[in-house]
């Protein structure tokens, strides 16, 4: 095969996409079939009607410890003309599940018996016919059905089964689904990547998908990105699979060959979809089987596998997939979207006083974090050019509303503290979770502002007062009850590489030309603290070498400064620490957590109020470096 450039086939929409791909494949009507044991069939789906060969229950037996009587001996019976039964002959004693005696209709419970002596019972009111008896085959009978043909079975299914005399049951063959990732780029997991290299992870995802789904996944090996090592690997993995992935060269440069494989092997069907992430998806059929060429990147994996293959899994096991809880939700801040693209986007929720809030994670299609810290999915349509802050839309969950009712949203400063607390919090509370999201002082107190979070992290020197925290709370929440909450002192300063190579000693020497300096985001208080001191300095932030690079968190300037992508940035020690830097101390400053009063008393707050006064935390905490946790926990209340 020669390497080529090549452009997409026109794109499709996509249901356009969806409804070409399914009508060149088979109906599937008749799939493969195989026997297996009952007690591993959870899972998978019927293929037959499944009748009972057993009664359930096999006679009719008692419900009830008591004794079985003949329900005509009792008529009569009252509290003022009591009937007499002798025991043996007119009343037996049975246990719960027993058969009752021939002769006997009803049981009557031990703890209503009244017994003057060990030969007789004393009946005072009528008991009416199959009184606390079950009936031969109450719950199942023989040659009835217990479960039709293309049903999942569910645990409850396997009592079923077993009760009604089952041991084996027919289902529908597991879709045998293979799995190719290439590129030159990638390794196998367990193998430290060097500079450019990325481990191998979608695989591993899609298969547990699969799994999940009732399919089998067979991974192959990586394949470099040779077309004809491509090509003579998806050849022999095709005839072992019922359908094919091959994980990455879907797009259009000059090393994206899994468009030319698959039309060598038969033919491709649609290149190009209209959607983000996922666009250079590819839809192909090779011998009446689908083969579907996935974007590399994670995200756009991920979502290209879910649109375009779980409809496919689903017609070869004739079973109908359960559409995600949706709920309503308001955008907290405005999303632009490209006109002509179907976006899929993932957000956080949270749930404030009875309104779901949707904030937006990162969008990029190599971000597979932010598919982990997602709650739910929020499609925008093609039509659309975003959707303005407020705005309500229905979003599509990817966790439980129990889980997402009990989360505590914090939106604000960077600190890795927070990882630490969100621990402690999941540990000693279960089911409760402290939700982060990064955007920096001033964009968590306007957050709170508006009402999209319980708490946020802020601190924020005044430069005319040199205090921290409070002047900015009485500036932009005039008049608001709020409880400002001390999580600890820090060191804040410059993170430099192991040994300083570059020698640099403070923030005078940022101006230097041999200085690549990596900066936080507008509005975070270390860039504030940061522009403070140059003022006072008198020196530009022009003079300064990429001052507009931009990254959300400590870790992220540690780790452009440990990878070499800039010399030096404004951190915190216990970043620095992690990454194994430099750290030049500069100074201390003040980092508080603010809650509005009509969250303060949430359980989940409760909770971490607790935490922050657990000497193990501040053990834990003062223990990451950089930290003073002797006002750790201390509460101020601000009106």
């Amino acid at each position: 095969m020669q390497t080529k450039r090549h452009i997409y086939l026109k794109k499709k929409t996509r249901e356009e996409a969806l409804d070409i791909f399914l009508a060149a494949l088979p109906d599937y009507s008749e799939w493969p079939e195989e026997e297996m044991p009952v007690k591993d069939a959870l899972g998978r789906v019927t293929s037959r009607q499944v009748q009972a060969v057993f009664f359930s229950p096999t006679a009719n037996v008692s419900a009830m410890d008591g004794l079985a009587v003949n329900s005509a001996d009792t008529f009569g019976a009252s509290e003022t003309s009591p009937i007499r039964l002798k025991i043996g002959e007119q009343a037996r004693f049975v246990n719960t599940g027993e058969t009752v005696p021939d002769g006997f209709d009803a049981v009557i419970m031990i703890e209503d018996i009244h017994q003057p002596d060990e030969f007789t019972i004393e009946i005072m009111a009528a008991v009416p016919p199959w009184n606390h008896v079950r009936p031969i085959g109450e719950d199942i009978v023989v040659d009835e059905q217990i479960l039709p043909s293309g049903h999942m079975i569910s645990p409850p299914d396997i009592g079923a089964l077993l009760s009604g005399g089952l041991t084996k049951v027919w289902t529908r063959k597991m879709p045998v689904v293979g799995i190719i990732p290439t590129g030159d780029e990638v390794i196998e997991p367990g193998q430290i990547p060097e500079p450019g290299q990325v481990v191998e992870s979608n695989s591993a995802v899609l298969a547990a998908f699969l799994k999940e789904w009732g399919a089998e996944a067979i991974r192959y090996p990586i394949v470099k990105d040779a077309p004809d090592l491509i090509l003579a690997k998806a050849a022999r993995a095709i005839e072992k699979s019922d359908l094919l992935l091959i994980i990455a060269g879907s797009s259009a440069g000059d090393r994206d060959h899994t468009a030319d494989v698959i039309a060598q092997m038969g033919r491709v069907l649609v290149h190009g979809v209209s959607i983000m992430p996922g666009k250079p998806v590819i839809l192909g059929i090779v011998d009446k089987k689908p083969v579907i060429g996935l974007p590399g990147y994670p995200v756009s994996g991920i979502i290209a596998f879910d649109l375009f293959v779980r409809p496919v899994i689903s017609r070869m096991l004739r079973r109908l997939f359960p559409k995600p809880d949706s709920v309503k939700a308001r955008i907290a801040r405005k999303l632009p979207s490209k006109l002509g693209q179907e976006e899929y986007i993932r957000v956080k929720l949270g749930n404030l006083g009875g309104k779901y809030i949707a904030a937006t994670l990162a969008r990029g299609s190599g971000v597979i974090t932010s598919l982990t810290r997602a709650d739910a999915m929020l499609k925008v349509p093609m039509q659309s050019e975003g959707l303005d802050a407020g705005s309500e839309v229905e979003v599509y969950l990817l966790k439980s509303r129990q889980e997402i009712d009990r989360s505590i949203i914090f939106i604000g400063s960077h600190d890795p503290s927070l990882d630490l607390l969100a621990d402690y919090l999941a540990r000693k509370e279960m089911g409760l979770t402290l939700s982060i999201t990064h955007l920096g002082s001033l964009g968590g107190l306007m957050a709170l502002k508006r009402g999209e979070c319980h708490l946020t992290g802020i601190h924020l020197l005044d430069p005319e007062t040199g205090r921290y925290n409070i002047p900015y709370i009485q500036k932009y929440l005039p008049g608001k009850k709020v409880h400002l909450i001390n999580l600890a002192f820090r060191d804040q300063g410059l993170i430099v590489k192991s040994g300083n190579p570059k020698n640099i000693k403070g923030l005078e020497d940022l101006v230097r030309q041999d200085i690549r300096f990596v900066n936080r985001q507008s509005g975070a208080g270390t860039r504030l603290l940061l522009d403070h001191w140059l003022v006072r300095m008198g020196i530009g932030n022009s003079l300064i070498k990429d001052y507009r690079r931009e990254v959300f968190t400590h870790m992220a300037v540690a780790a452009l400064v440990k990878s070499g992508g800039a010399d030096c940035g404004l951190g915190i020690l216990s970043a620095a620490r992690s990454l194994g830097l430099e750290f030049l101390p500069l100074a201390k400053e003040q980092y508080d957590l603010l809650v509005p009063e009509e969250y303060f008393d949430l359980s989940g707050i409760e909770r971490l109020l607790d935490i922050l006064g657990d000497k193990g935390f501040k053990r834990d905490l003062e223990s990451m470096g950089g930290y003073d946790c002797s006002n750790t926990g201390e509460v101020q209340c601000l009106n």
